[in-house]
């Protein structure tokens, strides 16, 4: 690829300095996609500016019309402090007429709802656990047909946002107390979902009309307490210590068919192509022990720091950082170029 101007757009308290010495493994996982990307970006050759973006899109602007980048490479995951605003920043980009990566602002707000992807998704016959929403300041009341145990978490909030042990409930009492935190704590409504037993899949997708699928990834979740449930929480995803200390890794899905690994890589597309995603994500599942899988999400512009899910899946699968970097902006210039907003 020639060389190019590039802006990132990030949130201004992950701009990341120009070397990581000096800096702990927490400091750094705060800002490390946006480290990996900027400077695997300019390693290659290209002119990269970072801005940070918070609740002005001035700066966009003013950095467009100065700049004149070729691309906006896009790592925000909210604006205004509301990841429900992710979209309105593509639509921007859109209405600027500036190419630019990850997904378009139609498939953003369908996965940005749980409760309406899964609705999307189980139309078209994939399996999805049983649900129901608890909007804000409503009286608790579990429908008749959702079983407990239950998993509750924030209808909106991505990153396993408020996800901790608790977020699995077993009475309604308990039910009543963890949408109250949902409510109280992330300011949002709850989502309570049935819970699947099982094992916890990642299926990176890549493309905009041609669709590469990556390989099915695992999180392994170690030498977890007696008793504590194999789910994706807050600590887990985010604190490098304790993911350390209690051995939790993610890789390539092992012990499974290649038949099945198949399978849920169609599905995987299926997700994408049914929730009008393009640039990448990543579609997540719980695998059942009958071996269903269970859609859970799906997270479009997903992290991808080199040590994240998303790059060491494609990494297993022949694609190195920069060429995936390299990928996902070629991926928003040809969209730019074809003059649509969906892949």
């Amino acid at each position: 690829m020639r060389r190019l101007r590039i802006l990132v757009l990030m949130h201004p308290d992950f701009m990341p300095p120009d070397k990581t010495s000096g800096y702990t493994a927490q400091q750094i996982n705060v800002w490390k996609t946006e480290y990996d990307v900027v400077s695997t970006l300019r390693a290659a050759g290209h002119e990269v500016r970072p801005l940070g973006v918070q609740d002005e899109l001035k700066p966009v602007r003013d950095a467009i019309e100065g700049f004149k980048p070729q691309v906006v490479f896009n790592l925000l995951e909210q604006f205004h402090g509301e990841v429900i605003y992710d979209h309105n920043v593509a639509s921007y980009l859109q209405l600027m007429q500036v190419a630019y990566t990850g997904c378009n602002p139609r498939g953003l707000m369908l996965a940005r709802g749980k409760d309406l992807s899964k609705t999307l998704v189980h139309y078209h016959r994939i399996a999805v656990p049983a649900f129901a929403v608890f909007p804000m300041r409503r009286k608790v009341k579990r429908p008749a047909r959702l079983a407990l145990p239950l998993m509750v978490k924030s209808l909106s909030e991505d990153g396993s946002k408020g996800i901790s042990q608790a977020s699995v409930v077993e009475t309604d009492e308990k039910l009543a107390e963890r949408v109250a935190f949902v409510h109280e704590h992330i300011g949002t409504a709850a989502i309570a979902e049935q819970y699947i037993e099982g094992r916890e899949l990642y299926v990176g997708v890549l493309g905009n009309k041609r669709l590469r699928v990556l390989p099915v990834w695992e999180l392994k979740f170690g030498n977890m307490a007696e008793g504590a449930r194999p789910i994706a929480t807050e600590k887990i995803k985010h604190d490098p210590n304790y993911q350390e200390r209690v051995g939790i890794l993610d890789g390539p899905v092992k012990d499974l068919a290649p038949e099945a690994c198949s399978r849920i890589q169609r599905i995987a597309k299926r997700v994408y192509r049914t929730l009008e995603l393009d640039g990448y994500a990543r579609i997540d599942f719980r695998l059942a022990a009958d071996g269903t899988p269970y859609f859970i999400e799906a997270n479009p512009n997903p992290e991808i720091a080199k040590s994240q899910e998303f790059a060491t899946a494609a990494q297993h699968d022949g694609l190195a950082y920069p060429d995936l970097l390299q990928r996902i902006l070629a991926l928003g210039i040809s969209r730019a170029a074809a003059g649509v907003s969906a892949g």
